[in-house]
């Protein structure tokens, strides 16, 4: 029963690789919250969670202010016992992205420290599904590049042996985004699956227009991504409704109970879990065990360094989300072979982070609370 004693909090911010846009917004830099948590006898873990630009400085506040001195001294096995202990203790806040991104930054470096404990990867630790999954990238289709370069990067992608590509959509006509989606379906071949994502970009009625253009022009699209505000759930089920094509849901989505919503209505036929906006390791598991019993998918959104050994560990994930951004603050990318990403054997998170890197990098001098 190892104690906590010490919580160590730092940020570092980090440059999309390329140019990021999409229907709402652009990618500015990634706020990168880190937290270490150091066990009575000296065993550590560590976790982190994302912004895509702001609110950092929040999620550092309330992890310093709130959550930290409610670890100290909190036994490190009882992971789910802290988990609900923290959500409880802000739920006056309202279940949302700050609190869920701190809950996380902990809650993935409690399931480091009990795989390093127990020298178990988080993959075999979670679960043990699968050895690899598929991986498609998301980095060659943003809603700012134009065809040419758009066929060019897909091309690239699928020479390096994705399995799979994501083609922003959401440009003012629906012409529009057809003869880009059809551009990259000629060039990456039928075999190759094409996904794409409209950042919640439209209307309940232009959604399932749009739906049936996709469908007519042949496209044959692996999922239809956040087309709705993730607000509308009866939207969400008279689009699913009106399309074979599978929609997928749950970047925007900050507790379990969510994803029952929209499971129990059929509002989606693909789940997106984040595991920094649902709120860690904990109810990752649960939402991806949740949606095998509605025998649906989970392919999650982002973060793939985490979400590597998490769709290993459940046996009803999908695809892997291809986006490169830690590469600069740690020593060794995820492996990738015959367009499957193979998780590490690594005790904890499998994440081999650089701390040099970190130190260089951090955007202020690490927060301590013991």
């Amino acid at each position: 029963m190892p104690r906590i004693t010490r919580i160590e909090m730092t940020q570092v911010d980090l440059a999309p690789k390329t140019p990021r846009s999409d229907a709402i917004q652009a990618f500015v830099t990634q706020e990168t919250p880190l937290v270490r948590i150091t066990t009575e006898d000296g065993a550590t873990g560590i976790g982190y969670s994302y912004t895509i630009g702001t609110g950092g400085s929040s999620v550092i506040a309330l992890m310093r202010d709130h959550f930290a001195p409610r670890l100290i001294g909190a036994d490190a096995d009882m992971v789910e016992a802290i988990w609900s202990d923290l959500f409880w203790a802000t739920h006056s806040l309202a279940v949302g992205p700050v609190t869920a991104l701190a809950m996380a930054a902990i809650d993935t470096a409690l399931w480091d420290l009990r795989g390093k404990m127990l020298g178990k990867p988080l993959h075999v630790l979670a679960g043990g599904a699968k050895p690899r999954i598929p991986a498609y990238d998301t980095e060659s289709g943003w809603l700012h590049v134009e065809v040419a370069r758009l066929v060019e990067d897909a091309q690239a992608a699928a020479g390096r042996g994705f399995r799979g590509v994501k083609v922003k959509v959401g440009k003012p006509s629906a012409r529009e985004d057809i003869a880009r989606l059809e551009a990259v379906r000629s060039a990456i071949g039928p075999d190759v699956s094409l996904m794409t994502d409209a950042n919640q970009g439209f209307t309940v009625a232009e959604a399932i227009r749009r739906a049936g253009l996709f469908e007519a022009s042949g496209l044959d699209l692996a999922w239809f991504e956040e087309p709705l505000p993730a607000e509308d759930v009866e939207g969400h089920v008279r689009l699913n409704g009106a399309t074979t094509i599978p929609i997928a849901v749950g970047e925007s989505l900050y507790h379990p109970a969510q994803f029952r919503d929209y499971l129990a209505r059929g509002a989606c036929g693909i789940v997106q879990v984040d595991v920094a906006r649902i709120g860690g390791i904990t109810p990752w598991l649960k939402v991806a065990h949740m949606a095998e019993a509605f025998n649906v998918a989970v392919c999650p959104h982002y973060l793939m360094e985490l979400h590597l050994p998490l769709v290993c560990a459940v046996p009803n994930s999908g695809w892997l989300e291809h986006i490169p951004q830690l590469d600069d603050i740690t020593e060794a990318g995820i492996a990738i072979a015959d367009g499957h990403a193979i998780p590490s054997d690594a005790p904890g998170n499998g994440i081999a982070w650089d701390e040099a890197a970190i130190a260089r990098r951090q955007a202020f001098s690490p927060i301590i609370v013991t």
